[in-house]
């Protein structure tokens, strides 16, 4: 979707150069993923270092000598610091953003001991996992994923990613969401595609797309008579021409499932009133294209 709302606003017609472009973006997303994840580990890891600076240091307060260890000893933290599937990924995608730039770990971490929730995770000195891993989810979501600071470096950085970040910070957090212990093994950095198949489905369905897009419109435009077609949100067109095109070119993707995906994709990128728009538009069409035989789907289930 959002590479051909590129070609949109750039007026390209290459698509091979924009094929080459979406691949690119992708394999981006898990250099994303990573360095978002990274962040937690070494933001954990400054905050040891300090401790154990500040504890040998000349003149030490009582409480630097015996400063609080909840926060270091966070079982999720400490999950992700030893997890093996996603430090070897880390190495093996070379993500050294924070080891080049720690001022922005040193910033989330001032930023994090500032705040009411760590305040309140620190009132004891006792990790019980359950506070521990709602500590880590909420940490995530209200201060790191939406500190703006970060996100500025972040689009600075790669500008693809201005897009991608939210579907990167839902992943994280549903991960998080979902680790039962400190010893947890069920965590594994998530691949990009299924198998080779995924990675087809996503080429194809842009080329598809792309390709037949005018003829898509013909599908839509006589259905929207309280829209000026012009003044549809290109978003919303885009949505729209896509599930056609899974519809019409994608005989195994069930109906259903394309439909409740678009609907999520609206939700996320376009307008309030947008999947409202959007399922009315497609629910007139599967009618119209059960009623005209154009719905070649096989396979049980697939209406």
């Amino acid at each position: 979707m959002q590479s051909i709302y590129a070609m949109h606003q750039t007026g390209s017609d290459q698509l091979e150069k924009e094929e080459k472009f979406l691949m690119y973006s992708i394999e981006n997303m898990l250099d994303l993923y990573l360095l978002m994840l990274s962040a937690v580990i070494e933001i954990r890891q400054k905050e040891q270092e300090y401790q154990e600076k500040a504890r040998t240091k000349h003149l030490a307060t009582a409480e630097e000598k015996n400063p609080n260890p909840k926060f270091i000893n966070n079982a999720v933290f400490n999950s992700l610091a030893q997890n093996q599937s996603l430090l070897q990924a880390i190495e093996y995608r070379k993500i050294n953003n924070w080891k080049l730039n720690d001022d922005y770990i040193l910033l989330l971490l001032d930023h994090i001991k500032q705040s009411d929730l760590y305040t309140a995770y620190m009132k004891n000195r006792v990790n019980k996992f359950e506070e521990d891993r709602d500590f880590a989810v909420n940490l995530f979501t209200d201060l790191i994923a939406s500190n703006e600071k970060l996100y500025d470096y972040l689009e600075d950085f790669k500008l693809t990613w201005a897009d991608d970040i939210p579907v990167v910070n839902t992943q994280i957090i549903k991960q998080l969401k979902a680790i039962k212990s400190e010893n947890d093994a069920t965590f594994q950095v998530p691949k990009l595609y299924k198998d080779d198949d995924d990675r087809a489905y996503a080429i194809d369905l842009f080329r598809k797309t792309v390709l037949n897009e005018n003829d898509f419109v013909k599908f839509y435009e006589d259905k929207t008579p309280n829209w000026d077609t012009e003044r549809i949100a290109e978003i919303d067109t885009i949505i729209l021409k896509m599930a056609i095109c899974e519809f019409l070119k994608f005989p195994s993707i069930p109906v259903k499932v394309t439909i409740n995906e678009y609907l999520e994709i609206a939700k996320e990128y376009s307008t309030p009133k947008s999947s409202i728009f959007i399922n009315g538009i497609l629910d007139n069409l599967v009618k119209e294209f059960q009623t005209g035989g154009k719905l070649n789907k096989t396979g049980r289930g697939l209406m």
